[in-house]
């Protein structure tokens, strides 16, 4: 257990000279403070688009298409997926480019998210038409509530449901909440993505396996583990409570890469939110996370909680556990607590 220390993740602070560059992109953004992911399309647009055009390339063979296809993969993989798949997650919540340069919004998920799995309106539609409005709860089709939370049988289960029948659902989930512009835009983004895979194997099967379909299981694979552990830990007795459903981690390397994405709770309580608030929003509603036994965790991030409960290690989550109602709680209490938390809750009869 760990008394709460003082805040590290990143907060905005304003450039005091800001170079010319700097000054005209800003002219194109919203809000200054997304900067970082102007120069993180930059870098995508550089780097990762070539790749993709360069692996169909016909006279780009042998082991040098090996290669090209291993750099690809590595970079994309271990260097930008965090990063883009949280940008796309903060670009979803508040857009990036002022409405004067709106058709600019349609680059990251038609141009770059299919560079990472993501089907271009699929994101969108599941995670503010679906998921925020249904807050884990029953509704919401990629819920965590009926599974068992420390169990790979539980989690496979769950995967396996999202992998084979996800996309079926949120049509039903918007059929039957009469959300058809969002069940259209649905659609359109996986009908148009499967149409690419088929239409690009025929060019180059293994671009295409590479560059669309790789990408597309590795998206859905990670999306689901993160938010297995996103909302692993639930009060039986308050399933809808974001400060009860949800985790928040704090000082974390991955919340200076993944643009605070640990504040989970936070960002369940006002969606909105921007990315760079959410230390500053903590802080300020520390009483309301005590008074609630919020599960605060430090120096892990989801990716630790998700292997931590899948090896069942307690003793390690309650470790970097931050005590913030009882003090004096033993690390055994901490962990019985825990415990509670992952326990798999019942179906109830309509």
């Amino acid at each position: 257990m760990r008394l709460l220390p003082d805040l590290t993740d990143p907060q905005y602070h304003q450039l005091v000279a800001p170079s010319r560059l700097h000054c005209w992109l800003s002219r194109y953004v919203q809000d200054e403070r997304d900067m970082p992911f102007v120069y993180l399309l930059l870098q995508l647009s550089s780097t990762m688009l070539p790749l993709a055009i360069l692996l169909f390339v016909p006279a780009l063979h042998g082991p040098a298409w090996w290669a090209v296809a291993g750099g690809y993969t590595l970079l994309g993989t271990l260097r930008f997926k965090g990063p883009f798949g949280l940008m796309l997650h903060c670009t979803t919540h508040r857009v990036l480019f002022k409405k004067k340069y709106a058709w600019l919004n349609h680059y990251i998920p038609w141009v770059i998210g299919p560079l990472f799995g993501q089907t271009p309106e699929s994101y969108f539609t599941h995670h503010m038409g679906m998921h925020h409005p249904e807050n884990n709860l029953p509704d919401d089709t990629s819920s965590t509530m009926f599974y068992q939370r420390d169990s790979w049988v539980g989690f496979l289960r769950y995967l396996g449901d999202f992998l084979v029948l996800g996309v079926v659902r949120l049509v039903g989930y918007f059929t039957h909440r009469h959300k058809t512009t969002l069940r259209r835009r649905l659609l359109r983004g996986e009908l148009v993505y499967l149409g690419a895979i088929l239409a690009l194997g025929l060019v180059n099967l293994p671009a295409t396996l590479v560059v669309l379909v790789a990408p597309l299981v590795l998206a859905r694979v990670v999306m689901m583990l993160g938010n297995w552990a996103q909302h692993a830990f639930i009060a039986p007795e308050s399933p809808g409570n974001c400060y009860t459903n949800s985790v928040t981690c704090i000082n974390t390397r991955y919340n200076h890469k993944c643009w605070n994405d640990g504040y989970h709770i936070s960002h369940h309580l006002k969606p909105a939110l921007h990315w760079t608030d959410h230390p500053a929003h903590f802080r300020q509603n520390l009483a309301q996370y005590a008074s609630n036994e919020a599960i605060v965790f430090e120096g892990i991030h989801f990716l630790h909680i998700f292997c931590y409960l899948m090896g069942r290690r307690y003793d390690l989550l309650a470790r970097h556990f931050v005590e913030l109602a009882h003090p004096q709680r033993t690390e055994s209490e901490v962990m019985a607590l825990l415990r509670t938390r992952t326990q798999r809750l019942p179906r109830l009869a309509a």
